[in-house]
Order: structure tokens, then C-alpha cells, then sequence
């Protein structure tokens, strides 16, 4: 892990605290970081999703019989 000397505005990192309930601004910091990483992978994930139902990859699952055990 690095050490470095940043500003933060205290206001924010006080909001963030009481969103994410943590107690140290060291905490706060990685679980905001941590957090923002996450959901920029969820966005492309979801992206990637997307673009496969774009081109009529899931399609088959619409239909009920493809997926249901016949009685």
C-alpha cells in the first residue's frame, strides 16, 4: 500500500463515511475506491450483456419450451 499526502474535502469524506458506515478516513478512502472500481466493472459487465442481447443471443431463452422439463 502507498502512503501519500492528499487533500480531501472533509465534507465529502464525511458523507461517504455515513454511506459506506465506515469509521477511519483510511477506510473510507479504500472502501470509496474499492467501490468505484466495482461499479465501473458491474457498468461493463452490463455493456458487454447488452451488446449480446443486441444481437439476439438470449433469444431463445424467450421461448418457455426451451428451458421447461417436459411433463
Amino acid at each position: 500500500m502507498a502512503k501519500m499526502l492528499i487533500d480531501v474535502d472533509e465534507e465529502l469524506l464525511a458523507e461517504a463515511a455515513e454511506v459506506f458506515g465506515t469509521k477511519t478516513k483510511k477506510d473510507t478512502v479504500n472502501t470509496a475506491l474499492r467501490e468505484s472500481a466495482a461499479q465501473r466493472r458491474r457498468a461493463e459487465a452490463f455493456d458487454e450483456l447488452s451488446a449480446l442481447a443486441d444481437t439476439g443471443y438470449f433469444d431463445e431463452l424467450l421461448d418457455k419450451k426451451n428451458y421447461r422439463p417436459k411433463p
